[in-house]
């Protein structure tokens, strides 16, 4: 399937009050004069509550890689100084100055 006809239905359903139900997504596509190629991509949609137009994108065209976790990695800790070692916290460096 084209990304672009995927991206041409997304326009179409741009207005609708979401959540939205599979066939409260199709009434809205009808009455904005969706193509039959628009409203046939919509019938392939499961039965469900989509959140956002690119929820419904997503269900039609895999766009996004998959997650490899489902819990997001912790952020490191601190690596230690910072950058410019003391002179990152002076208030009085002098600008554009080389440090020996």
């Amino acid at each position: 399937m084209e990304l672009s006809r995927v991206a041409e239905l997304q326009v179409v359903l741009e207005g609708i009050s979401l959540p939205a139900e599979r066939s409260e997504l199709l009434d809205y596509a009808a009455q904005q004069g969706a193509t039959p190629l628009q409203i046939g991509l919509l019938h392939r949609l499961p039965e469900q509550e989509f959140d956002t137009i690119d929820e419904v994108a997503e269900t039609l065209v895999r766009v996004q890689p998959p997650r490899e976790h489902e819990v997001p990695h912790s952020p490191s800790g601190e690596s230690g100084a910072p950058p410019g070692g003391d002179a990152y916290t002076q208030t009085r460096t002098e600008s554009g100055a080389v440090r020996r």
